[in-house]
């Protein structure tokens, strides 16, 4: 590995150092996204365990609500909307702080998927940067240049410049994409699953306000 490292040139240093910043990007969200993390067992069952107490007119201490911010990632969100029927807000403005919390919460899901995107556009250009710095040392040669044949060792090493970023550039980018789209799709199942049970707990806390929204 080492020597082919060597036998590409300077020009695979960057690819390199983009290729082990994707691998942690997809080994990161790839746990970060899974199902149980983002709803840990139980934790749904907790929340409108607390719903139904709220509903009730019963007291619930900020610390359970608290405890329920920090249950998981989107564990904010439930929060708000906890916090804000507790505090006797009306649902206009509980929906308004929903929203907000969405974002927030959609951003944590979404998190370095951008720089996984660039990752899979960027490799080939470097890729082709390295092919075109090979192709430089061939015919930049000190016997190409007097018009020779030129060092064969120089031209070999040019070629082997040139092939071996173009090949480790579309080494990088296809896995990159591929993880990028997959990643991106489970982001988005999780987003939609959190929304769901937002929609599922906000129907719970302001019953009126949801059966007039249904039928919109």
């Amino acid at each position: 590995m080492y020597s082919i490292l060597l036998s590409a040139g300077w020009p695979i240093w960057p690819l390199l150092i983009i290729s082990i910043i994707g691998l942690a990007i997809v080994i990161e969200r790839a746990w970060y996204l899974r199902q149980i993390h983002i709803f840990p067992k139980d934790s749904l069952e907790s929340v409108f365990g607390l719903a139904n107490l709220i509903s009730q007119n019963k007291t619930i201490s900020d610390a359970e609500i608290s405890a329920i911010s920090q249950i998981s990632p989107v564990g904010p969100l439930f929060a708000c909307a906890l916090r804000e029927k507790l505090a006797g807000n009306s649902s206009d403005t509980a929906l308004e702080e929903l929203q907000a919390s969405a974002q927030t919460s959609s951003l944590k899901l979404e998190r370095y998927l951008g720089a996984l995107a660039t990752i899979a556009t960027v490799a080939p250009l470097l890729g082709l940067f390295g092919t075109v710095v090979g192709m430089i040392e061939i015919f930049g040669s000190q016997g190409a240049i007097n018009g020779g044949a030129g060092s064969p060792q120089q031209i070999a090493h040019g070629i082997s410049v040139a092939l071996y970023n173009t090949a480790f550039g579309l080494l990088i980018a296809i896995p990159a994409l591929a993880a990028w789209r997959g990643l991106r799709a489970m982001a988005n199942q999780r987003q939609h699953e959190c929304e769901e049970f937002t929609r599922q707990l906000f129907k719970k806390l302001y019953s009126h306000h949801a059966s007039t929204a249904d039928t919109k």
